[in-house]
């Protein structure tokens, strides 16, 4: 395989003024932060980074990458508005834009470079979504969680308003009954399972700030969502890892198969303030002990506090069962354990 200098797109013979722009949200992403930058410049032209307070040298790193772009996103946790900080910087870059929103633990798959799907996307019209498969791969990259629907991760712009919610929001504008793409080459590949013990660490994060500050969900709602990796994958769902998704990237010297996360991570960081703030009381119904608090905020250096685990027998006995069933979901026996726990407000 030809690998194109960074900076230079596969297949821009073809698209003439046409811009391909990442856009990519950061917060402490050292640990993947330099592999992202090299993967992506193979393909994008511009990459835009919305930085969210980084201490861990991630923010260095983007500033003194040639072709990297970075705003400050100074707000609290809200992806409608750094999606929109994104996108407004992205605007600024004159010409014909298409834009893919890939995360700082994601990427494209090595096979992008030299794949028809380019020409595709160059000629599709202003409003079309482009969708991918996620390919969610697993400890050991043999195998991923690759799930049925088409994602979108990409938008031949034409200007239309991004809209949505504080959370989980789409990352690029989705207008109504715009016109869709779907990729079947080019697959966006989510490194985020091979450092699974950060993973659990975000998913911690996610409960307590969906209890905490988001204020929509219950106990019940936030284990079943945040619990996902533990057995409610299909078999249908798991597909072996293809050579050619990363076979470029060993080629190019851009390691992601050796992955390795801090021991404490930001999330950690920002629970314990949660516990601080309002005390483990407030977080008995959420399962977020299965660390030990105490010596994690010992570990950063918060001492003569008390952050053990506060939950009841009952309590612990209701997050067993949940993991228990968390794969029968559908069972009658899960349905009525579940009617149950919403009716003592669970």
């Amino acid at each position: 395989m030809n690998t194109p200098e960074p900076g230079s797109s596969p297949g821009a013979e073809s698209s003439g003024d046409c811009r391909r722009v990442c856009l990519t949200p950061t917060r402490n992403e050292a640990w993947i932060i330099r592999n992202f930058i090299a993967a992506t410049k193979l393909w994008a032209n511009h990459i835009v980074v919305a930085d969210q307070g980084s201490t861990d040298g991630t923010l260095q790193q983007l500033e003194a990458a040639a072709g990297v772009d970075v705003v400050i996103n100074n707000t609290e946790f809200d992806e409608l508005h750094r999606q929109r900080l994104l996108v407004g910087r992205a605007r600024q870059i004159a010409g014909r834009r298409i834009l893919i929103a890939l995360d700082a633990d994601e990427a494209l798959s090595a096979n992008c470079l030299e794949s028809k799907e380019w020409r595709m996307i160059s000629q599709a019209k202003p409003g079309t979504v482009l969708r991918f498969r996620w390919v969610n791969l697993l400890p050991g990259l043999q195998e991923a969680w690759i799930p049925p629907q088409m994602v979108p991760f990409g938008f031949v712009d034409d200007g239309t308003e991004h809209t949505g919610g504080r959370i989980h929001n789409r990352r690029v504008p989705c207008p109504t009954g715009a016109p869709t793409l779907d990729m079947l080459e080019i697959v966006v590949l989510h490194f985020q399972y091979l450092a699974w013990n950060r993973m659990v660490s975000k998913h911690r994060w996610y409960q307590a700030w969906e209890y905490t500050a988001h204020k929509k969900k219950s106990p019940l709602e936030i284990f079943r969502e945040y619990h996902h990796m533990y057995g409610s994958w299909g078999k249908s769902e798991i597909y072996p890892v293809r050579p050619e998704w990363l076979e470029g990237y060993d080629r190019a010297g851009i390691n992601f198969r050796s992955l390795k996360s801090e021991d404490v991570t930001w999330w950690d960081h920002e629970v314990i303030k949660m516990l601080y703030e309002h005390g483990p009381e407030h977080f008995r119904k959420l399962a977020i002990w299965d660390t030990d608090w105490n010596s994690m905020a010992a570990a950063i250096g918060c001492t003569g506090i008390n952050f053990a685990d506060p939950r009841s027998a009952s309590e612990r006995i209701i997050h067993r069962l949940l993991g228990a069933t968390q794969k029968r979901r559908s069972n009658w026996g899960t349905r009525v354990l579940e009617r149950c726990l919403r009716s003592a407000e669970w």
